[in-house]
């Protein structure tokens, strides 16, 4: 059902109406019908009942009946006959066979089994050539004729025929064609009303689903009925004061880096006045600590707004740059070559999620195995190691802000929990995914899939 069900604005007004209508001329037809029974029970059904009730007390009270036999010349005569003459093989009305009894009861008349049978009228049929024009004419007219039998107990069966409007079949075609003449007179305007109302809509999702903070403002167009017109333009101030607010985050950024950055310079160019090697060295590391966590930090704040363009970029010669900075600090990190990957990204960004996959394999294994795996949709860079790997429960939370699984703080697995999600922040940016998963045997698989084009 929700297949059917369409998903743009303009379809489904034209659904909604094409229903309304169809429920609408369902009910005008229910009304038609009910008008045309009633039309019939007084202009066919009671002078019908009448006249039969008529020849039954007639044959009670021992007066004759015409003994003629039953034929098309005199459709509306009463006669009497020995046995039911009906056929049982053409369609019978039960409305009619309950007025009729009916109407003996309110006569107090005895009568047995009450019976009718509807017939088609042929137009040209050579009965109707032999009838009188004037009732010839009214058969064909009406289209059927109905002939009723009730059984007189100890008399035989009074028979009555008579024209019978046969109407429904044509109120139908009727209908249907009105329906259908509506749906071509409302259904066409409302679909083309409803692409006219839905068409700056979609200029706004467009506008919405291409915004990026830092371009060049992407106002839209305010076009449309005024309600539409009102979430256009409450779009449109919402980019500004979103990108103003950026702009306003940037530059709070860049004060602080400015202003962190520069007492850390002061501080190592402090401690090489410190006599002790093991102490200095001590200190320079922390503060290479802090700069790098001041790094991660900025550089995660302003990923929804990077300087960097995006450019033609061979992935497996970036890869493999990134392993040799490894291989020249002593890292055990291995490569398997690959072929030329060409995508469009941002090169130090990306080069600096796969450090940080890398660095992570160091740091608690010891060692890395890095793999460049393509097919035609995408490309995978594979990051293994043998370390103790992460537990299942805990692999969405890595990727959280400042959490760490190891909270020593000891210099050889230290850090803010930044990397991870830096890393995941970097590739969605790029539109792919990064993902954990534990190896058999231990350790833990690191996966960034990025989609080619």
């Amino acid at each position: 059902m929700t297949r059917l069900w369409p998903r743009s604005l303009s379809g489904q007004i034209a659904l909604l109406v094409a229903i309304a209508l169809f429920v609408a001329q369902a009910i005008n037809f229910g009304m038609l019908l009910r008008e045309r029974r009633a039309v019939r029970f007084a202009q066919v059904t009671v002078p019908a009942v009448t006249r039969m009730v008529d020849a039954a007390e007639r044959v009670r009270g021992g007066r004759p009946v015409d003994p003629r036999r039953l034929d098309r010349d005199r459709p509306r005569a009463v006669r009497l006959v020995a046995d039911n003459p009906l056929s049982h093989q053409e369609p019978s009305d039960g409305e009619f066979e309950a007025a009729v009894r009916s109407a003996f009861a309110d006569a107090a008349l005895q009568v047995g089994r009450i019976e009718t049978e509807i017939r088609l009228v042929d137009p040209d049929s050579p009965v109707l050539r032999r009838m009188d024009r004037v009732h010839a004419e009214r058969l064909r007219r009406f289209g059927a004729t109905l002939k009723v039998a009730a059984e007189i107990p100890g008399h035989g069966w009074l028979v009555l025929e008579t024209p019978w409007p046969n109407t429904q079949q044509g109120l139908v075609w009727q209908l249907v064609a009105q329906t259908l003449i509506l749906y071509g007179f409302v259904l066409l305007p409302v679909l083309w009303i409803g692409r006219r109302i839905s068409k700056p809509l979609r200029a706004l999702a467009q506008a919405a689903h291409d915004y990026r903070p830092g371009s060049a403002a992407n106002t839209v167009e305010e076009s449309g009925p005024g309600d539409v017109r009102a979430v256009i333009a409450a779009f449109n101030g919402m980019s500004v004061r979103v990108s103003g607010m950026l702009e306003e985050k940037d530059r709070m950024l860049g004060a602080i880096g400015h202003d962190l950055r520069t007492p850390l310079a002061a501080l190592r160019v402090r401690i090489e006045s410190v006599e002790d090697d093991a102490d200095r060295a001590r200190m320079a590391e922390t503060i290479d600590e802090m700069n790098r966590t001041l790094e991660d930090i900025l550089s995660l704040a302003r990923l929804g707004r990077p300087s960097e363009p995006e450019t033609q970029v061979d992935l497996a010669a970036l890869v493999d740059a990134v392993v040799e900075d490894f291989r020249d600090l002593g890292a055990d990190v291995s490569f398997e070559e690959a072929e030329r990957q060409r995508l469009r990204l941002r090169p130090t960004l990306m080069r600096r999620a796969i450090r940080n996959l890398i660095e992570n394999a160091v740091k608690y294994a010891g060692g890395a195995e890095v793999r460049l795996v393509a097919d035609p949709a995408r490309v995978r860079i594979e990051v293994a190691d043998r370390g103790p790997g992460i537990p299942p429960d805990q692999i969405a939370r890595v990727f959280q802000p400042f959490t760490r699984l190891e909270t020593s703080r000891n210099r050889e697995t230290g850090g803010i929990g930044l990397g991870l999600a830096l890393a995941q922040a970097i590739v969605g940016d790029a539109g792919g995914e990064i993902a954990l998963a534990n190896r058999d045997g231990g350790g833990l698989l690191a996966t960034i899939t990025l989609p080619r084009g």
